[in-house]
């Protein structure tokens, strides 16, 4: 099972590219991450632990779980 990332671009300036994205979660432990289509907002399927989470990225790059 994988969890949804969202991902919010709040300037462009401090936009992250999808690939700054993809390399802070797997630094932060999240395997399997695919970017789903969504319009303006940039969302992701990934797993941490073994576990679907939910975490947000904003567009500077902290990385937050959305309780459930």
């Amino acid at each position: 099972m994988a969890a949804v990332i969202a991902v919010w671009p709040f300037s462009f300036a401090l936009c992250l590219t999808s690939e700054e994205i993809v390399a802070r979660l797997r630094a932060a432990g999240y395997s399997k991450i695919q970017e789903m289509p969504a319009g303006k907002i940039k969302t992701y399927k990934a797993v941490r632990e073994g576990t679907a989470r939910s975490p947000i990225v904003d567009s500077t790059g902290h990385i937050a779980e959305v309780a459930r």
